[in-house]
C-alpha cells in the first residue's frame, strides 16, 4: 500500500548489514523478562524487510519476539514514516504501539506486547518485545495441512469482520487519526491514483514493456479513478494483510503481525491485496457490498505498486533477489493484462 517515492534509495553495501548478537540484544530481552531469565541465544527471523525481526531463546526454554527499527535493519532505506502521509512506510515504534493499542482495544488478536523501549535504553534503536506464538504462520499452515484451511479461514474471515467493522473519522494512519490528527492530500482514491501514476513513471525507465504500455497504464488510472464516487466512510485495515502475516495459536486461531501500517481506510484497498495474496482461499473471505469502482482502480494499482517496490528494491542490498524479482515479473504481467496489454 505504499506509495512509490519518485526517486529510488541509494545502495547500500551489504557489508553495512549485521545481525544483532545474543548480547547486544540481552539488555532488552532483560528488561522485557525480568532478572528471573537469561538470554541463551537469539535468532534473526527472515521475512523482515522494514525492521529486524529476532526470536529470544532464554534458559528456560521460553522464547519471545524483539522487533528492532534501525536504518541497519531497514533494507527500503526509507526513513522515519510521515504520520501525514497515509501510503508512507509504515515502520517504527510509535506505529506499532498504537496499532497494537487500537487492535487490542476493538478485539483483534495480534501477539502481546511485553516491553517497548523508545528511549534506547538497551539499544541504539527504538525495540519493542512482543509474546512469541509458536503455530507458525496461516501461509505455512495452509501448505502443510490443508485439510486445516476450513476452519482456520473461517477465523480469519471472522477477525477481518471485526477489524472492518471499526471505523474512524478520517482517513490516515491509526497513530495521527487516533490521536486526533488529519492526513495532508486528496481522499483514499485520490491518493491511489497518484501513487499508481508515480510507479508508472517509475517503471518505465526500468524495463521495455512497461514503457511501451505506459500511455494504456496512466489512461488506465484516470479513467478508473474518475469512476469512483466519493465515499465518507474509513474502515480500519491492516494495509498489506497475507497469509504470511497472520499467525497461527496453539489453540488454531489467527493473530495479526506487521501491523504498523494500520489505517483507517477504503475496504476495497485490504480486499484486493486479500485476493491477491490468499488466491484461492479467499473465497473464505469474500464480503458482499463491495465498490466495484473501488476494486478495479485499487487493483491496477496494487499491481503496479508491487513492480515498482520489489524493483526499487532491488537496487540496494536486499539478501533474497529472486523473490523480488518474481513478484515484480508476476505483477507486472498482470498489469499489462488489465490494460489489455
Amino acid at each position: 500500500m505504499t506509495a512509490a517515492p519518485d526517486q529510488p534509495a541509494p545502495a547500500r553495501s551489504p557489508s553495512a548489514r549485521t545481525a544483532l548478537t545474543r548480547d547486544a540484544l540481552a539488555p532488552l530481552a532483560r528488561a522485557a523478562a525480568g532478572g528471573h531469565r537469561t538470554l541463551a541465544a537469539a535468532d534473526r527471523l527472515r521475512g523482515g524487510s522494514r525492521k529486524g525481526v529476532y526470536r529470544l531463546h532464554f534458559d528456560d526454554g521460553t522464547t519471545a519476539v524483539a522487533y528492532v527499527w534501525s536504518a541497519g535493519e531497514d533494507y527500503w532505506d526509507a526513513g522515519p514514516s510521515d504520520l501525514r502521509d497515509p501510503f508512507s512506510p509504515g515502520t517504527g515504534l510509535d506505529l506499532f504501539t498504537a496499532a497494537h493499542d487500537r487492535l487490542a482495544a476493538v478485539g483483534v488478536r495480534t501477539p502481546r506486547l511485553l516491553h517497548a523501549d523508545g528511549t534506547h535504553t538497551h539499544l541504539p534503536a527504538d525495540a519493542a518485545v512482543v509474546e512469541d506464538l509458536p503455530g507458525g504462520s496461516l501461509e505455512e499452515l495452509l501448505a502443510r495441512d490443508p485439510r486445516a484451511a476450513p476452519e482456520v479461514m473461517e477465523r480469519t474471515a471472522a477477525l477481518l469482520e471485526t477489524l472492518h467493522g471499526c471505523v474512524g473519522p478520517r482517513f490516515g494512519k491509526v497513530a495521527l487519526v487516533d490521536d486526533g490528527g488529519s492526513s495532508h492530500g486528496g481522499p483514499c482514491e485520490q491518493r491511489v491514483a497518484e501513487g499508481a501514476l508515480r510507479s508508472i513513471a517509475e517503471i518505465a525507465v526500468r524495463d521495455p514493456r512497461a514503457a511501451a504500455a505506459r500511455w494504456a497504464f496512466e489512461q488506465a488510472v484516470h479513467t478508473l479513478a474518475a469512476e469512483v464516487r466519493p465515499r465518507a466512510r474509513h474502515t480500519l485495515v491492516h494495509g498489506e494483510l497475507g497469509p504470511d502475516h497472520v499467525l497461527v495459536t496453539p489453540d488454531g486461531h489467527p493473530a495479526l503481525i506487521d501491523i504498523e501500517g494500520l489505517l483507517y481506510c477504503d475496504v476495497e484497498q485490504e480486499h484486493v491485496f486479500l485476493q491477491l495474496r490468499f488466491g484461492r482461499h479467499y473465497e473464505a473471505l469474500r464480503v458482499p457490498g463491495l465498490d466495484e469502482a473501488r476494486l478495479r482502480l485499487y487493483r491496477l494499482s496494487l499491481h503496479l505498486g508491487l513492480v515498482a517496490g520489489p524493483l526499487r528494491l532491488l537496487d540496494g542490498d536486499f539478501p533474497r533477489p529472486e523473490g523480488m524479482r518474481a513478484i515484480a515479473e508476476s505483477n507486472l504481467v498482470r498489469a499489462l493484462h488489465l490494460v489489455g496489454r
